[in-house]
């Protein structure tokens, strides 16, 4: 039988998508207000890999990755999510959502991205959210699964989780010299 213990902390980042990189200022108050100060910024991205989000938020849409300083328990994910899913709503005019916000955790050998719908490749975590494996990490690269995002499988964003797994791998063995 095997021993139950806590898992890892992991690394909490969200994946802003926006037509108007003007907001970018206040959402990043209102989401280090309720997460904590941000420590990793990606560059701004062009977002050319669908057209589904251009009715509702307008086309030239940029892509940008937060992360953030304090690691949490993975269980926090949905909670990020409904944070998320609310920011959104505050920011939106006239019922049209001005930013997209894709909150997920980094761990040692994943990525995984919070989401609102069920699949087949999806599990519950509770309170209407469930989480997506999206990237694993193997011999040195994050590596995209059947069901990856195009765009989580382009060199940029994989770029940036590398760089991001970096600062996270300090932070654990942080923890684990003061243990």
């Amino acid at each position: 039988m095997g021993k139950v213990r806590e898992p890892d902390p992991v690394k909490l980042f969200v994946g802003i998508l926006t037509s108007d990189p003007a907001l970018l200022v206040p959402l990043r108050l209102r989401l280090e207000a309720a997460l904590g100060p941000v420590d990793l910024v990606g560059p701004l991205l062009d977002f050319n890999y669908t057209r589904y989000y251009e009715a509702e938020m307008g086309p030239a849409l940029k892509r940008q990755f937060w992360s953030f300083a304090r690691l949490v328990a993975p269980d926090a994910l949905p909670g990020a999510k409904l944070l998320t899913n609310d920011i959104e709503q505050e920011f939106a005019v006239e019922g049209k959502r001005r930013v997209n916000l894709d909150p997920g955790y980094l761990a040692e050998a994943k990525l995984v991205l919070a989401t609102t719908k069920d699949y087949a490749h999806r599990l519950y975590l509770g309170h209407g959210i469930f989480g997506e494996v999206t990237l694993i990490y193997r011999r040195g690269e994050f590596v995209a699964l059947p069901w990856t995002y195009p765009d989580y499988r382009s060199e940029e964003y994989l770029g940036f989780f590398l760089e991001l797994r970096a600062v996270y791998r300090r932070q654990i063995r942080g923890m684990a010299g003061r243990a």
